[in-house]
C-alpha cells in the first residue's frame, strides 16, 4: 500500500471535506493510527478564521463525538444560535429601558464619568501645560515632567 486510505465522511456548508483514516500498516510495516482530518476549501493557514469550521465538525475532528454531524443537526443548531442572539438582544434592550427609567425616577444615580490627565503620583498631575521649571529632584524624577526652556543654546 503506497498511500493512506481515507474515507470521505461528509462535507459542511462551507465546502470543507472531512475524512476518516482508519488504522493502517504502511509499506514499511509501521502501524499508522486512525485519525480524522479536514480538507479545507481555503487551505491557506493565514486566511483561517474562527467560524470557518462548524463547531459540530470541530467536535468530531477532535474526537469529542463519535458520529459525524448531519446537515440537519448543523442547521438546527444554527437556528438555535440565532434565536439565542435575538433573545439576548431583547433582554439587553429591556435592561437598558429599565435602567433609564430608574435613572429618571431617581432610584439609581447615574454613573459619573471622570477624566483623569496623567497619574496622581506625577508632579504635573492635573496641569494642562508642562513647565520649563524643574519640578522634581533626582529622587522624585518623573519622565516628561520638565521641558527645556525655549531659549536654550541651539547649534545653528
Amino acid at each position: 500500500m503506497f498511500g493512506l486510505v481515507k474515507h470521505h465522511v461528509g462535507t459542511d456548508q462551507f465546502g470543507n471535506k472531512y475524512y476518516y483514516v482508519p488504522e493502517q500498516r504502511s509499506w514499511t510495516g509501521q502501524t499508522i493510527r486512525s485519525k480524522r482530518m479536514i480538507e479545507a476549501v481555503n487551505p491557506k493557514e493565514i486566511e483561517y478564521e474562527v467560524g470557518n469550521i462548524p463547531s459540530e465538525w470541530e467536535a468530531w475532528i477532535r474526537g469529542r463525538r463519535v458520529d459525524p454531524p448531519t446537515i440537519e443537526e448543523i442547521l438546527h443548531n444554527e437556528e438555535y444560535r440565532k434565536m439565542i442572539k435575538i433573545n439576548a438582544d431583547e433582554v439587553q434592550q429591556k435592561e437598558e429601558i429599565r435602567r433609564e427609567k430608574e435613572y429618571e425616577e431617581g432610584l439609581v444615580a447615574r454613573p459619573i464619568r471622570t477624566q483623569t490627565k496623567g497619574h496622581a503620583s506625577a508632579t504635573y498631575y492635573g496641569k494642562d501645560d508642562l513647565s520649563s521649571e524643574p519640578s522634581s529632584t533626582a529622587n522624585t524624577f518623573q519622565p516628561g515632567g520638565w521641558l527645556p526652556p525655549e531659549n536654550s543654546n541651539k547649534k545653528k
